[in-house]
């Protein structure tokens, strides 16, 4: 099952986000998952798998998909959880066909982010698509904005694969609303892209309060974090200049999910201590 399938399973801020955190909030930053990586164990009991990512010591979730279950269910399988579930990922058809219904579950479930995470291929065949997908997120954005929620865009690696000599990605921060349109950020799709992070952050302060947390191995391949060499050390010191307020571990093609996210916890875990 790929993102695009999980996020189709579901059932039918401010400008307080574009702040710096705090030294003290980083200090005290909550682990976060991205649920895509234990979607294997989700499918078949939902509950059940929130509650051993609880158990290894996550207190926030990203979710790719409900597998069937109503809002009420989601809710409260997190809550016993313990899990706060402060985003989701939601495609592009669901937020074009019924954008209220979307935003209407999402606040019934607790998220605080609703998130875009994936373009086809027809989405970004050109530089006027992409202006078109630019304008479109800000429409999006402000409607989840006015619904008490914040918008945001995932990236992949194919939005740094210049066009015309336009990076894609760019025109999409120079094109959108940070009022009305925020930025999560994969490390390890920017990393593939060949561009790094920390330019982005020093570019667009602010802008990235949503972060993936995936590491690179010697062939490319998604690792277990902190088994590669993406330097998180160097990245999370910039953590108040990107403005970053969660951040999400996420592996694509775990061999044993909830083995990547303990291993990927503790090793996060680790380094925040150490930044005390």
């Amino acid at each position: 099952m790929n993102r695009r399938t999980a996020c189709c399973g579901l059932v039918t801020g401010t400008l307080g986000a574009m702040l710096y955190v705090p030294r003290s909030q980083l200090r005290n930053q909550r682990v976060g998952l991205q649920l895509y990586t234990v979607r294997d164990r989700m499918q078949r009991d939902l509950a059940g798998t929130l509650a051993a990512v609880g158990a290894i010591g996550y207190r926030e979730v990203e979710f790719a998909g409900y597998f069937g279950k109503s809002p009420r269910q989601v809710r409260e399988a997190a809550r016993r959880a313990r899990l706060d579930p402060v985003s989701t990922h939601i495609p592009i058809e669901m937020l074009r066909e019924d954008l209220h219904g979307a935003v209407e579950m999402a606040a019934e479930i607790g998220h605080r982010y609703v998130v875009l995470p994936w373009l086809n291929d027809k989405e970004r065949r050109s530089l006027e698509g992409y202006r078109a997908l630019a304008d479109e997120m800000n429409g999006f954005g402000e409607a989840v904005t006015s619904a008490g929620l914040r918008f945001a865009y995932h990236n992949h690696s194919f939005e740094f694969e210049p066009i015309d000599g336009v990076v894609p990605y760019d025109l999409l921060l120079e094109r959108t609303d940070p009022r009305w349109v925020a930025m999560e950020l994969d490390l390890y799709w920017v990393t593939v892209g060949g561009r790094q992070p920390l330019e982005y952050f020093e570019a667009w302060p602010g802008r990235f309060p949503l972060w993936h947390v995936k590491d690179m191995g010697p062939d490319g391949g998604m690792v277990d974090v902190g088994a590669g060499h993406i330097d998180f050390g160097a990245i999370f010191e910039h953590a108040e200049q990107a403005g970053m307020r969660h951040y999400f571990v996420e592996h694509d093609q775990p061999k044993d999910s909830l083995a990547t996210a303990r291993a990927s916890y503790e090793y996060l875990s680790h380094l925040q201590a150490g930044s005390r």
